[in-house]
């Protein structure tokens, strides 16, 4: 197969994530300290946290982790679950197990560029762009438009990162019945899922075949876990999952296992706590931009953690945002990491992550930067 190329995203991160002073384009919610997610624990979890042994775990993943995250869907039973070190092993192990070379996949733009650059390591690819002059909005017609006899799957990702788009309603059952219809698995990235004002239905609990994906990291706030999931009412689907990790990771860590089960049991507190994170950022960032009119647009997310502001300034967005992670220490993500060999996507736009706590002294070292750069 075709070698993979370099992860822009994650290689942008490899040199400013850890060394920027402010990460403003963070695309999880604030994380929990150990200690505030121990306190969560029930005393089945505190149990199971304290007398854990350091072996090899199931590599469905740990069954009580697997019923709890089936309670968090409607029609899902533990056996519909498979777990994956993190979300991308899942797309990965995906894109690479259920497609053939001679397949043809569907793929929505902007997005995470895993799900983009692996299924095109195996096989052909069509995107359909998401517009930001219709909002973002999901155009079931377009992708209706490019669907062929021999169209496999259908990957979305709502809410999208980066854009924090959400389809209507109609939208979204619109383009189930249509996957459904076709016999196109509709493979479903939900990893912001708990964060919307107005959750959608998951999409494996609208359609047998559908494939939805989740983590602990972004909607939880808890990264370090590396706990994600994969839930589908085909169980055959997850059987060839299963068979495909065996050449991974074979198995979670175990602590990882205990401590999502523990913070999957306190969900309802978690995503209360982060949801209000970003009802309080929201604001500040809308002043912050609302202040420049002549260097910004912006709109908040429908859903999810991050947005994608556009920039109007003249000297572009790709040299705003590198002058400001290395003359100020404020990082944020511009348009070229979205790009796609797809579709034409944005050169104007950059991501800002909502859902760290705290933005206000990075947004005020912003404005001084604008302030002796670009308005002096």
């Amino acid at each position: 197969m075709p070698t993979l190329p370099d992860f822009r995203l994650e290689t942008y991160f490899a040199r400013w994530e850890f060394s920027a002073r402010y990460h403003l384009t963070a695309s999880d919610a604030q994380t929990l300290p150990m200690s505030e997610l121990l306190a969560l624990a029930d005393a089945d979890g505190r149990e199971r946290w304290e007398t854990l042994a350091l072996g090899y775990t199931e590599t469905r993943g740990l069954p009580a982790l697997r019923e709890e995250i089936a309670r968090t869907y409607e029609t899902v039973e533990p056996d519909d679950v498979v777990c994956f070190a993190g979300a991308e092993e899942a797309i990965y192990l995906a894109m690479r197990t259920l497609v053939e070379p001679t397949d043809h996949i569907v793929v929505l733009t902007p997005n995470y560029q895993a799900a983009e650059t692996v299924p095109l390591s195996v096989c052909e690819v069509t995107g359909v762009a998401l517009r930001a002059e219709d909002g973002w909005a999901l155009d079931v017609d377009a992708i209706e438009a490019v669907l062929r006899p021999n169209t496999r799957i259908v990957s979305v990702n709502f809410p999208n990162n980066p854009t924090g788009a959400l389809p209507s309603p109609d939208a979204w059952a619109r383009l189930v019945q249509l996957c459904d219809d076709r016999g196109i698995t509709l493979f479903s990235d939900e990893v912001y899922r708990g964060l919307e004002p107005n959750p959608l239905p998951q999409a494996t609990d609208l359609s047998g075949t559908a494939i939805s994906l989740n983590v602990m990291s972004k909607a939880y706030g808890l990264p370090g876990l590396r706990i994600g999931w994969i839930a589908c009412r085909d169980r055959a689907v997850l059987d060839r999952l299963e068979r495909a990790k065996h050449y991974t990771t074979i198995c979670n860590a175990g602590p990882s296992e205990v401590l999502a089960l523990i913070a999957l049991r306190a969900r309802e507190r978690i995503l209360e706590r982060n949801r209000g994170i970003i009802a309080d950022n929201l604001p500040v960032f809308a002043e912050f931009f609302g202040r420049y009119p002549e260097l910004f647009e912006f709109a908040a997310p429908e859903g999810g953690c991050v947005c994608y502001p556009r920039y109007l300034g003249p000297d572009g967005v790709e040299a705003m945002c590198g002058e400001l992670v290395e003359q100020a220490g404020v990082l944020l993500l511009p348009s070229s990491i979205y790009a796609s060999e797809l579709t034409r996507t944005p050169t104007d736009r950059f991501r800002v992550g909502v859902g760290r706590s705290g933005p206000g002294e990075a947004l005020a070292v912003w404005a001084d930067w604008l302030e002796k750069s670009r308005l002096s």
